[in-house]
């Protein structure tokens, strides 16, 4: 074989090797049971706020300690930790994106997408201040 033919096999493997590791990071929307199954690692989990159950927000005590409760999208109802202040019009939200880890039967996110029900408004997008 060609000098010029091996060096194109080794190029060609490289980036199928690339393409199979950045395919492999895509992460999907889970649900808090994929989650549970594999604690510790980030999941990125749809749900709906749990309007009748109370959300604890006490800016006096701790202002970035927000919690409150999500149903995913196979109904399962987890309370969730994010530690960064409330977002504006949280109860408004028609959907919300978390972004985080499953710890015990918590889940603790670091970041906070909102799907707001209007028109006008675009996606919000709130970021923890802590590490996860």
């Amino acid at each position: 074989m060609k000098k010029t033919n091996i060096i194109l096999l080794v190029v060609i493997a490289v980036a199928i090797g690339v393409i199979v590791t950045m395919v492999g990071d895509f992460s999907t929307y889970e649900t808090f049971a994929t989650a549970r199954e594999k604690e510790g690692k980030e999941f990125h989990v749809i749900g709906k706020l749990d309007t009748l159950q109370a959300m604890h927000y006490d800016p006096i005590k701790d202002a970035n300690l927000f919690s409150f409760f999500v149903h995913d999208k196979t109904g399962e109802t987890r309370k969730v930790v994010f530690y960064g202040a409330k977002p504006t019009d949280f109860e408004k939200a028609e959907s919300v994106v978390l972004t985080g880890k499953m710890q015990g039967n918590e889940f603790h996110c670091s970041k906070i997408l909102m799907k707001c029900p209007s028109k006008y408004k675009d996606d919000q997008v709130v970021v923890s201040d802590k590490q996860l």
